[in-house]
């Protein structure tokens, strides 16, 4: 069995993209949930700092992270991701110590 891949990535906009950045990715959560792997896919905004987006997110494997990673709307993302972003992707590897409030 593999072992679940967890991170928790910052995503730092740019003041004048923050709201075209969180419609763009409010449209990817729940088609993001329902792929094969996806044990949690949480996307939030930061109260005091609106720029700032955090996503959790914890797949079976890294594997399945790669296969969403390459989906159509995710690579087309990736490349042009630094229009939206004023530094890239902070990302944070973790590691899953209790069992998915998903699944419980």
């Amino acid at each position: 069995m593999s072992t679940p891949y967890g991170f928790i990535l910052h995503a730092h906009t740019k003041p004048e993209k923050a709201d075209e950045f969180e419609a763009l990715f409010r449209a990817y959560v729940e088609p993001s949930r329902t792929e094969e792997g996806c044990i949690e896919y949480h996307m939030l905004r930061d109260v005091q700092d609106p720029t700032l987006f955090i996503f959790y997110e914890v797949w079976q494997s890294r594997a399945h992270l790669e296969v969403h990673s390459a989906l159509p709307h995710m690579r087309r993302f990736h490349e042009n991701r630094m229009d939206y972003l004023r530094q890239d992707f902070e990302i944070h590897e973790v590691e899953m110590l209790s069992r998915s409030s998903a699944t419980a």
